[in-house]
């Protein structure tokens, strides 16, 4: 028999993994059409592999299916962003609680800590291309930090809903780099980073708390 069906799978990831990208830098906007003719021009591929990519894309929240108005990009209202932040608050205090119970940091920091390094490294920068290392890395960054917990359930919990969240930070640190570099949240992460090397729950507890997610708004509320 063929290897016909891994090849088709293989194109699947690629589409997952290219829109996936674009979706969660910015590139892709909220609520922004995905027509399929220009995307299978653009990634040279079928409709078939596509058409499975976006399904998939959709079951991770990341774009919808609307009846005869064919895909976008998914757009979250006020009140979706603000229930994903607080849940997104809840599981990183709980991963928190978990890495730290002992009151010493975690043996392996290398994977947060990297991340961190890629932040600071893309605040050098300047414009769009700054935004997206920066949407990229902000997304290891807490991706690594609830994985401290060693808890697989909770990062299966997780993941979904920091996607989903993804849209609009990237969104935001789109904004943020066209008046400047991202300094301050650099430094914001730095200290987040610094509480959890030290052991220290209660400080990275307060640097969570005051970690400004509200800050990435919905359309309708941002200022």
């Amino acid at each position: 028999m063929t290897a016909e069906p891994l090849e088709s799978s293989s194109l699947v990831e690629l589409a997952v993994h290219r829109l996936r990208g674009e979706i969660l830098s910015g590139r892709l906007r909220p609520g922004e059409r995905l027509v399929e003719e220009q995307l299978t021009r653009r990634f040279g591929t079928s409709r078939a592999p596509l058409r499975e990519a976006l399904r998939l894309l959709g079951q991770q929240g990341l774009v919808e299916h609307l009846p005869r108005r064919g895909v976008r990009v998914v757009e979250l209202s006020s009140r979706d962003m603000s229930e994903l932040f607080s849940l997104r608050d809840v599981l990183e205090q709980f991963a928190a609680r978990q890495a730290l119970a002992e009151g010493r940091p975690p043996e392996d920091l290398a994977r947060l800590h990297a991340a961190l390094l890629r932040m600071e490294e893309a605040s050098t920068c300047g414009g769009v291309e700054q935004a997206v290392a920066q949407a990229v890395a902000h997304r290891e960054f807490h991706v690594a930090l609830v994985s401290l917990a060693g808890h697989h359930h909770l990062m299966r919990t997780y993941e979904p809903i920091l996607l989903q969240l993804q849209l609009y930070m990237a969104t935001n640190l789109r904004r943020e780099a066209a008046e400047g570099p991202a300094v301050e949240a650099v430094r914001r992460h730095r200290r987040l980073y610094d509480a959890v090397a030290a052991g220290d729950l209660t400080a990275t507890l307060v640097e969570l708390d005051n970690h400004g997610a509200r800050t990435y708004l919905a359309p309708e509320l941002a200022p």
